[in-house]
């Protein structure tokens, strides 16, 4: 059975038959919904499932409303609903922590910054001041920082025998020019103007004292004290 044109609601045979937009058509009838102008396949375009031609196809226009006092009012009253949804779900969430699960990239990322934080802390403790040896001390404090080379420190107080008892003959006396604060337990502290005894050199860097207003021994920086 042939069917029907959508547009003049004929009988459409086989010979002039145009199926388009799910409808047939006289081939004719297939025209633009607004001039009439015959259109083909290349030419129409569809809306609605009805052809029009480039000049009368259906554009969108945007309405535009007009700024009245009531218009300005709901404006307003909308934005500050806005302001006041959103302080109310930041003040909701507000200290919350978000959970992560702990997988096993996490875990491995985890340990990773651990590693390199603690790595970063050790070196800061041993960097104490840094400078020339010929600019002037500020209060108390040396333009030039000690032997940083740790391992060499330890092998070299590993190394060296265990100190003999001083005798008047061979005691070593040595004033601190700065003050320096102790960076590990095998290390003694003093302050500009103390008088270090009993002292033996380990090695370019480092000695081993007596600081004679504490008490206390232990190594310390070679370029931190001067000869009396």
């Amino acid at each position: 059975m042939n069917p029907k044109c959508s547009r003049c609601d004929r009988v459409v045979y086989p010979v002039e038959k145009l199926n388009c937009l799910d409808k047939y058509w006289h081939k004719s009838c297939f025209s633009c919904e607004v001039c009439q102008m015959t259109l083909n396949m290349k030419t129409y375009k569809g809306y609605n499932k009805r052809p029009y031609c480039n000049a009368h196809y259906p554009t969108t226009k945007f309405t535009a409303v007009a700024d009245t006092p009531e218009n300005l009012r709901l404006k307003a009253q909308s934005e500050k609903q806005s302001q006041v949804l959103y302080k109310q779900d930041f003040e909701r969430n507000k200290g919350k922590v978000s959970v992560v699960s702990d997988t096993p990239e996490m875990e491995r990322l985890k340990k990773t910054q651990n590693q390199i934080s603690n790595v970063k802390y050790h070196e800061g403790e041993k960097v104490k001041f840094t400078g020339t040896p010929s600019m002037p001390a500020q209060d108390h404090q040396p333009s030039f920082a000690p032997p940083q080379n740790y391992h060499e420190k330890a092998r070299a107080a590993e190394a060296a025998p265990a100190p003999a008892p001083p005798t008047p003959s061979s005691v070593k006396r040595y004033r601190a020019i700065y003050d320096y604060a102790a960076a590990d337990d095998d290390e003694v502290s003093f302050m500009d103007g103390d008088v270090i005894l009993d002292v033996q050199q380990i090695d370019e860097g480092w000695m081993f004292g007596r600081v004679e207003r504490t008490g206390m021994s232990g190594m310390l920086p070679a370029n931190y004290v001067e000869s009396i």
